[in-house]
Order: structure tokens, then sequence, then C-alpha cells
């Protein structure tokens, strides 16, 4: 799964960088998951997978392309005032979904 970067924009206000990109994925079938898509953006960016949040992935008809949406935030706290919760849950990987749900 190759991701490259297509366009980045920052936005000062919302302490963010809004993230436009666009994944060859050649080996799976289907459009990949979005835990895989936020860590090969977060290595791209050389940033904590923490930060990342995929907001929109999407395949190409008939192509093994898919295109996306990422907004990288410069804390979590920023990123839990401002993205709506589905956003977030759907970032979060399994595990830390139970450990949240057990407190």
């Amino acid at each position: 799964m190759k991701v490259k970067v297509t366009s980045e924009k920052k936005n000062p206000l919302l302490k963010r960088r809004e993230v436009y990109f666009r994944i060859e994925h050649e080996q799976l079938e289907r459009t990949p998951p979005r835990l895989d898509v936020r860590k090969a953006i977060a290595t791209e960016l050389k940033t904590s997978e923490d930060f990342v949040f995929v907001k929109k992935v999407q395949t190409k008809t008939g192509t093994r392309t898919a295109v996306g949406v990422a907004n990288v935030y410069e804390s979590i706290e920023q990123a839990k005032l401002i993205e709506p919760e589905y956003i977030i849950k759907r970032n979060i990987p399994p595990e830390k979904k139970e450990e949240e749900g057990k407190e």
C-alpha cells in the first residue's frame, strides 16, 4: 500500500493540517481498512498515529486507487474539541475501545 499526499492545507485556527491523499492498494482487492490508512499517513507525515483522524477513504470505481481526507491535529485534546464523536470512534483501534468501555 503506497500513500501519496496530494495536497496539504494548514488551518491555524483549528490547529490542524487538512491532508488529501491517494493510496495505491495493488495487493488488496478492497479498500484498505481505516486504521491501516491512519498508520500509513502518520508514517508518511512523520507524526504520531494518535493525532491523525481519517475522515473519508473511497476507492475509485474499477481501480485499485483510493482517495481520501484526513485531519492531523497538534494535540489529542484539540481533536476531541473539534472532530465529531463518530469520527473519533472510527479512528480508535478495537483494543482501545474495550479499555475505554471498562472504565
